[in-house]
C-alpha cells in the first residue's frame, strides 16, 4: 500500500484515481464552457457601464475559469507516478488551484455584500456599491491572495525535499520540508478564517434580509417592496447554497487533515481519500456559480434566455420592412385610386 510512514495516510488505490481523473474530466469540459461563454458575455458582448455587482460577477467567472484550466494538471497528477509532473502540480499547479478557490469564496462574499447594502439602503451611494471601489477591491484581493501563493511557491522550490520515486502517491505532502509545512499550516489558517468569516457574513446577510422581508410582509401584505424583498431573499438563498454545498464540507475534512495529520491518518488511509472528495466537491464550484450569474446579472439573461431567440426571429428585417412599407404604398395608392374612381362615377351619375 505505502512506501513509507510519511505517506502512511495516502493509500495508493488505482481505481479511486481513475473515478476521480473521470469526474475531473467532465467539470473541466462543463466548467471551461460554462466560465468561458460567461467571460465572452462580460467582456464581449455587454457594452454598458458596469455596475459594482457585475465587476464581483466577473472576477468570479475569471477565477471559476482559471480553476478550470488548472484541472488538466491535476488530472495528470492522478494519472502518472512521474516524478517532474509531480513537483510541476506541487509547486505550482496546487498554489493556482487554491488561490482561485480562494478567489471565488472572497467574490461570493462581495457579491452578497453589495446585494444586502443594496436591500439595507436602496437609495443610497455606498463605496461598496461603486464600480470604482469594486475594482480596487478586486485588484487589493489577487494581489493579497498573489503575495501568500507566491511566498509558498518560492519557499517550494528552495526547500522541497527531492525524491526520486514517488510510487503512485498523489498528494504534495512528503514534498513538504520543516519550513515548507510551517508555511503550510500558517497558510491554512489563514484561509479558515477567509472562509468562516464569509459564511459568517452570508448566513447574516440573507438572515437580515429574510427579517426585512417579514417586517415588511407584517406592514404592506401586498407592496412592490414585500416582491422585492421576497426575490432578493431567494437570490441570497441560492448563493449561501451554493457556498455551503461546495466549501463547508472541504474545510471540515481539509483542517482537520492539515493540523492532526497524525491522528486522522490513525484512523485509516481512507481518510485521505475522504479529503480528496471534498476538493472534488468543492471544484463543482466551476459548474454551479453559472447560477449566480443568471440570478445577479441582466446581461446574462438576456443570453441565457430562450425568449431572445424568439424575439430575433420576430424583428423585421430591413427587407421586410422594406417590402412591407412597399406593399403599404401600393395599397395605399390602391385606395385612393378606388377613391377617386367612386368620386368621378358620382358626379357623372349626379350630371346625367
Amino acid at each position: 500500500m505505502n512506501s513509507s510512514n510519511s505517506t502512511e495516510c495516502e493509500p495508493v488505490h488505482q481505481s479511486a484515481n481513475t473515478f476521480f481523473m473521470v469526474i475531473y474530466s467532465l467539470v473541466f469540459l462543463v466548467g471551461l464552457f460554462l466560465n468561458g461563454f460567461t467571460l465572452r458575455v462580460y467582456f464581449c458582448v455587454s457594452q454598458r457601464q458596469s455596475s459594482s455587482v457585475t465587476v464581483f460577477l466577473k472576477n468570479l467567472a475569471a477565477s471559476d475559469f482559471l480553476i478550470s484550466l488548472c484541472l488538466p494538471l491535476r488530472i495528470m497528477n492522478f494519472s502518472t507516478n512521474s516524478t517532474l509532473i509531480r513537483q510541476v502540480y506541487c509547486n505550482f499547479g496546487a498554489s493556482a488551484f487554491y488561490l482561485n478557490m480562494y478567489a471565488s469564496i472572497l467574490f461570493m462574499g462581495y457579491i452578497a455584500a453589495n446585494r444586502y447594502m443594496k436591500i439595507v439602503h436602496p437609495l443610497g451611494n455606498h463605496f461598496i456599491q461603486k464600480a470604482r471601489a469594486a475594482y480596487i477591491i478586486s485588484m487589493v484581493t489577487w494581489g493579497f491572495l498573489l503575495t501568500m501563493t507566491s511566498t509558498y511557491v518560492i519557499l517550494s522550490l528552495l526547500t522541497h525535499n527531492h525524491r526520486d520515486n514517488l510510487p503512485g502517491l498523489v498528494s504534495c505532502d512528503v514534498l513538504h520540508s520543516d519550513q515548507l509545512s510551517l508555511l503550510y499550516k500558517v497558510i491554512h489558517a489563514c484561509s479558515a478564517a477567509i472562509f468562516l468569516a464569509v459564511l459568517i457574513s452570508l448566513i447574516w446577510f440573507y438572515y437580515s434580509t429574510s427579517r426585512r422581508l417579514a417586517q415588511a410582509q407584517n406592514n404592506q401584505s401586498i407592496s412592490s417592496n414585500s416582491k422585492k424583498l421576497a426575490k432578493s431573499q431567494r437570490n441570497m438563498l441560492v448563493l449561501v447554497t451554493v457556498f455551503c454545498i461546495c466549501f463547508v464540507p472541504y474545510h471540515l475534512i481539509r483542517l482537520p487533515y492539515a493540523f492532526m495529520k497524525t491522528l486522522v491518518c490513525s484512523w485509516s488511509g481512507w481518510f485521505f481519500y475522504l479529503k480528496e472528495l471534498t476538493v472534488l466537491v468543492s471544484v463543482l464550484n466551476v459548474c454551479l456559480d453559472p447560477l449566480i450569474y443568471f440570478i445577479f446579472c441582466k446581461a446574462f439573461r438576456a443570453q441565457m434566455s430562450m425568449r431572445r431567440v424568439f424575439n430575433d426571429t420576430d424583428t423585421p428585417t430591413q427587407v421586410d420592412t422594406t417590402d412591407r412599407r412597399s406593399s403599404d404604398g401600393w395599397m395605399s395608392s390602391f385606395r385612393n385610386l378606388r377613391r377617386l374612381s367612386v368620386v368621378s362615377l358620382t358626379k357623372q351619375t349626379s350630371v346625367l
